[in-house]
């Protein structure tokens, strides 16, 4: 028999029973499933990860929809169960969803939510802030200062690396590639190095125009070049920030050939995906190259890092926070929220998922539609 859950519960006599396995940010979702008279039951564990089995106890024997996170390894197993119980539709709160095997959800008639549209200018902000404490070697000093180290200024005290006039180098400019770049390019003056499979239409617009405007005001224009090869980005740029989409092709993108054509100086930031980067290479590339640094804010092995990592001061990490902002993080509690209710209440699949904007409108009454299916077609929806 399976251990009992521990949870909180909104709007017991609702007719559709919706479980999420974690609390989330805000309460606006929470209003949107009990006003469309959703018995809502929030997993209240003490535990970061479920388990399996945890997530089987909550489904039980009737469950119409799961709200998930990514941290859950979605299934056969978890999915077969939800078919089970009733339910037709799972959301991840999250816009990758690599934990989610689309293949098993589509056998067992399973709608799968995620949350695009949201994140874009929240994720970009993390990776400029990564550029800056890195380069800048903000959390060195800040360890320097608290620890009682610091009795006057030295000439050569935490120097660090200078961003204007430098080049950016993006690795996929999608969304959030582009995002990242137009702010590292406006605010710091830097030119622009990228690699992608598409061509950037509207950032190289962006920079030229950019660049008129500098030029015109006495001062020297930014540029922008498309790489033919990704290595190109590599060996020219002073920073590159990753942010490709994981698959077979991405897996340890980053690798010791790759890193060794890197500028020693140089800055690396990865707020994509974990495995793009070989992290065993690059602690032995950081131990060999004091001046090269790195901002992480996904792992290889989440939560885990590999042996040596945390001890690497040119190292700035932290705990998978691109999405922590408060407006995103509550948006995509009501996106994902929105996900599970319109498929419980057949509405149809929202025409564009990265324009969620007519959903997060918190005193109006959002589309009766799904924000973001990612198996629409698979299930002939």
């Amino acid at each position: 028999m399976a251990k009992p859950i521990s949870i909180e519960v909104w709007n017991p006599s609702g007719k559709y029973r919706v479980v999420s396995t974690k609390s989330m940010p805000g309460t606006r979702w929470i209003r949107l499933l009990t006003n469309n008279d959703c018995r809502l039951e929030i997993c209240t564990e003490q535990k970061t990860i479920l388990s399996v089995d945890d997530i089987l106890a909550l489904i039980g024997d009737r469950c119409d929809g799961v709200i998930g996170q990514l941290t859950e390894d979605w299934g056969d197993v978890l999915f077969s169960a939800l078919k089970r119980a009733g339910g037709t539709a799972f959301s991840n709160m999250a816009v990758g969803y690599n934990n989610v095997d689309v293949e098993a959800a589509n056998r067992n008639g399973i709608a799968v939510g995620n949350t695009p549209g949201v994140l874009t200018e929240t994720t970009a902000e993390l990776a400029a802030s990564l550029t800056l404490s890195a380069a800048r070697r903000i959390v060195e000093a800040d360890q320097f200062m608290r620890a009682g180290l610091y009795d006057g200024w030295l000439p050569h005290l935490f120097v660090g690396n200078l961003l204007k006039g430098q080049t950016v180098g993006v690795i996929g400019a999608g969304r959030i590639g582009s995002a990242y770049a137009r702010m590292m390019i406006e605010g710091f003056k830097m030119n622009l190095i990228y690699y992608d499979l598409y061509q950037a239409t509207r950032l190289e617009k962006f920079v030229t125009a950019y660049g008129q405007f500098l030029k015109a005001n006495g001062e020297e224009p930014v540029t922008w070049k498309r790489a033919a090869t990704m290595e190109d980005v590599l060996r020219e740029a002073d920073v590159i920030s990753l942010h490709p989409v994981l698959d077979k092709t991405t897996y340890h993108l980053i690798n010791p050939e790759r890193l060794a054509i890197m500028k020693k100086d140089a800055v690396l930031v990865n707020a994509s995906r974990g495995p793009v980067i070989d992290e065993v290479a690059l602690v032995e590339h950081l131990k060999a190259n004091p001046m090269f640094r790195v901002g992480l804010d996904v792992f290889e092995d989440e939560p885990y890092m590999k042996p040596g990592l945390a001890d690497m001061k040119n190292a700035v990490v932290v705990p998978h926070i691109a999405s922590a902002s408060k407006w995103t993080r509550e948006g995509m509690a009501t996106l994902t929220a929105l996900n599970v209710l319109g498929k419980i209440k057949g509405y149809p699949v929202w025409g564009n998922p990265n324009q969620v904007e007519p959903f997060l409108e918190e005193n109006s009454t959002p589309p009766r539609a799904c924000p973001s299916i990612v198996n629409a077609k698979q299930l002939g929806w």
